[in-house]
């Protein structure tokens, strides 16, 4: 049995980057899988139909991440230029437990019961319902993309419902960074070489800032004077706030990673252009004593956390701006397990070992009755194995993105198909074209239409 919840509640007209869409909400059931809850929730969705021709045209469908659906529709200007060419339909969907698209309201966080319908499994149901009401009774091919869990989700979403998506662009989609899939080594150590191509002084500035950092922490007197010389929110105290800090810096320069772009943007934080570069012109001199050092590093992480110079003081509760943290904590503690350690030889971070006892020790503080399932992902979506069983699916990888680490980096099928993009950052194919577009990323997208095209045409051929 299955069943369609088709309520338009209302919309807004609202404009982001210079994109223009339509704020729509489609009612979904909480739980796609049993009936016993008989409850519903609002799911948002952006829409644009200005180009689209709704004889012929397509329906280009981007699988929401974990955050805010606006945020992802104001950088993935790829599909908004393909949709004028195509003569399609933009639609980006919000994932259930962000953004606006809350179960249980302002309580949707506040027990784990009401957590417990927070998967991919049910987001992608979500998806089902809302482009089977999009379609209506008209044969419409539908091509789903997605950046990161985003890229995950739409190439699950192609692999899991051939029937509901014709094709699928997944970029920087680490659908491999499981357990058994991939060494948890190499995350780190991407970042640590995006770092390292600006100067070795840069890399290895970041891997003495540890130890200065234990250093002053060892006594009131350096810890005060960190937090005044980082000018933090809150004063650093105690060992607790000192590993805070840690894992905050681990964020950002995985951030910054993922964000080397060739030209300015505001994705999670206001950037400019080539980040790591301008961060490392401050790291030039790894063997400073460590509060020399340290000032250099804080003059070097204000790139990411402070460009605009609006920052008050340092918040080491959060690297991530716009994404949803509390969701992802969840999703991570369940279902979202992905291993990544570091040694501190040939990476530039300290040397944590994955511990899977420890991981899930932290997950059970975070969510009382909460077990991390390692091995879900690998039966539920099969990676490397299901792909190859499926079809119409690209995915994409750059090499300055440590994401790369899981991703599907060789063809797996005929028409399943892995691009690298040597120059790429995360998902830089999805963002809007730009004069300081290296040519690998240009080609990457003439290659996507070049299929896309040849997916709608297989369509209607059937």
């Amino acid at each position: 049995m299955f069943i369609v919840w088709m309520i338009f509640l209302f919309f807004t007209f609202r404009e982001g980057h210079g994109y223009q869409y339509e704020t729509k909400y489609f009612t979904v059931p909480v739980d796609h899988f049993s009936f016993a809850l008989n409850a519903t929730f609002k799911m948002r969705y952006l829409v644009n139909n200005t180009h689209w021709n709704q004889e012929s045209g397509p329906i280009l469908f981007y699988t929401g991440n974990e955050g805010d659906i606006k945020m992802f529709a104001e950088n993935t200007g790829f599909m908004w230029e393909l949709a004028e060419q195509l003569k399609a339909s933009v639609v980006f969907a919000e994932h259930r437990y962000y953004g606006e698209s809350l179960p249980f309201g302002n309580k949707s966080f506040s027990s784990e019961e009401n957590l417990g319908y927070l998967t991919a499994h049910q987001a992608l149901e979500d998806y089902v319902d809302l482009i089977t009401n999009l379609r209506g009774a008209k044969d419409i091919p539908v091509i789903s993309f997605g950046g990161s869990y985003g890229g995950m989700l739409t190439a699950w979403f192609r692999m899991k419902y051939p029937h509901i998506v014709q094709g699928a662009i997944a970029a920087s989609a680490p659908i491999l960074e499981f357990e058994g899939m991939n060494k948890c080594s190499a995350f780190y150590r991407i970042v640590s070489s995006d770092f390292r191509s600006a100067s070795d002084e840069c890399a290895d500035s970041v891997r003495n800032s540890w130890g200065a950092i234990d250093q002053l922490a060892k006594s009131a007197d350096g810890l005060a004077w960190l937090s005044k010389a980082w000018s933090t929110c809150k004063p650093l105290t105690k060992a607790s706030d000192i590993t805070d800090l840690k894992d905050w810096l681990v964020d950002v320069y995985t951030n910054l990673a993922m964000t080397d772009y060739p030209y300015p943007t505001s994705f999670l934080m206001p950037l400019p252009a080539n980040p790591i570069l301008e961060v490392c012109q401050y790291l030039r001199d790894p063997k400073l004593g460590a509060k020399e050092l340290l000032g250099q590093i804080f003059k070097g992480v204000s790139v990411y956390f402070n460009y605009t110079g609006k920052a008050k003081c340092l918040d080491v509760e959060s690297a991530d701006g716009a994404l949803g943290d509390q969701g992802w904590d969840f999703q991570a503690c369940t279902e979202m397990v992905m291993p990544v350690c570091s040694d501190g030889v040939n990476d530039m971070f300290e040397a944590k070992p994955w511990d899977l006892n420890k991981y899930s020790a932290d997950c059970t503080k975070k969510f009382a009755w909460v077990k991390p399932q390692p091995d879900l992902v690998a039966k539920r979506y099969g990676g490397r194995e299901m792909a190859k069983l499926s079809s119409n699916i690209i995915f994409s990888n750059g090499l300055r993105d440590p994401w790369t680490s899981g991703g599907v980096v060789e063809s797996l099928a005929p028409t399943v198909l892995s691009i690298i993009i040597p120059e790429g950052a995360h998902h830089l194919d999805l963002r809007a074209s730009n004069v300081a577009d290296p040519d690998s990323v240009k080609n990457a997208r003439n290659l996507y239409k070049k299929h896309i095209r040849n997916w709608i045409r297989q369509y209607k051929e059937k």
